[in-house]
């Protein structure tokens, strides 16, 4: 059984992952939720428990050629490739205002080799205003970097290892679904400096147009997300909370309303991230933390008491997966 996080006392949603305090177990994903500041029409930033940045690298980086994204059933498939500003336009000109609205900014970075993610992250360390760094080493969109490390124990302790060395900020680790061993790269970021992990990121599909034969996207293969992900998502943070108890972990797949959430917390997330719905109701995220408030207010019960509720009910045939 997983030892709920502490629940602070000055209200019932906050929640504290191991040195990183959240004022709510809500936060958006990383690639959904751009900087934060083009979703201030919809969103009050500073009720958020957080959200996690586009990708950042050192340099400016333009990703794939489109197209890039296509609707599935019940989701999406992208390969966006990780464009972004480069870590030096962030912090110049997108982390100023994101301080002055208020927001809880966590850093996602990326790089080609470990190398990259070390400078990326020591760029990041003169920077005022970050409450946690997110090292993503699990998009599939990239040709090189990414899930390259997730999919190895060994190369993620490595990364991890180098980059715990470059920061004094709460590190998260972004954990991949297609790593051929979730549990072990799980237990290797942790075991090398990891606060919390963060999991899943997208699952690695593809789309043909039956028409012309050619993938509908430029990549060929893409990142699947959405609510066709969830019962996946949801198994493999159960795995890992059995496997890893008292790890701080953030769920991530198909978070559209309350249910979803409440089914994270009790197969043992402390916080989720809302990911794709982001693009079908710009206005999610804040309206679950309202939800989740209400939820928690009629009930006289806070985010803590509901993490792991599934846990001690768990069968070795649910940890081994079902098959058929």
């Amino acid at each position: 059984m997983v030892s709920a996080p502490e629940s602070l006392g000055s209200g019932a949603l906050q929640v504290r992952l191991g040195p990183l305090t959240l004022k709510n177990p809500i936060l958006t994903a990383s690639g959904t939720f751009g900087y934060g500041l083009e979703f201030t029409d919809f969103v009050d930033l500073s009720r958020l428990g957080g959200l996690c940045t586009k990708g950042l690298s050192l340099q400016p980086h333009a990703g794939n050629s489109p197209p890039r994204i296509c609707e599935t059933p019940a989701g999406m498939l992208n390969a966006i490739g990780l464009q972004n500003v480069g870590a030096a336009v962030f912090i110049e000109e997108k982390l100023p205002r994101l301080r002055q609205l208020g927001a809880t900014v966590i850093a996602n970075v990326w790089g080609d080799v470990e190398e990259d993610y070390v400078a990326v992250v020591e760029a990041l360390e003169k920077a005022e205003g970050l409450a946690a760094i997110e090292l993503n080493i699990s998009c599939p969109n990239v040709a090189r970097g990414g899930m390259l490390f997730g999919n190895s124990p060994s190369a993620t302790a490595s990364l991890v290892r180098r980059v715990r060395a470059a920061t004094r900020r709460p590190l998260i680790v972004k954990l991949s679904p297609n790593a051929p061993d979730l549990i072990e790269s799980a237990r290797a970021a942790r075991e090398t400096g990891a606060d919390v992990l963060s999991l899943v990121n997208t699952f690695v599909g593809m789309a043909i147009d039956p028409e012309t034969a050619r993938p509908r996207l430029s990549f060929g293969t893409g990142g699947l997300s959405g609510p066709a992900i969830r019962p996946l998502a949801v198994r493999m943070v159960y795995q890992v909370a059995r496997a890893l108890p008292d790890t701080p972990l953030m769920g991530i797949g198909g978070i559209e309303g309350l249910t979803d959430v409440l089914e994270f917390l009790a197969a043992g997330a402390w916080a989720v991230q809302v990911g794709t719905a982001n693009f079908k109701d710009p206005g999610v995220s804040q309206r679950i933390v309202d939800e989740l408030e209400a939820y928690c207010s009629a009930r006289g019960r806070s985010v803590a008491s509901l993490i792991g509720r599934a846990l001690s009910s768990g069968t070795a045939a649910a940890d081994a997966g079902a098959e058929g």
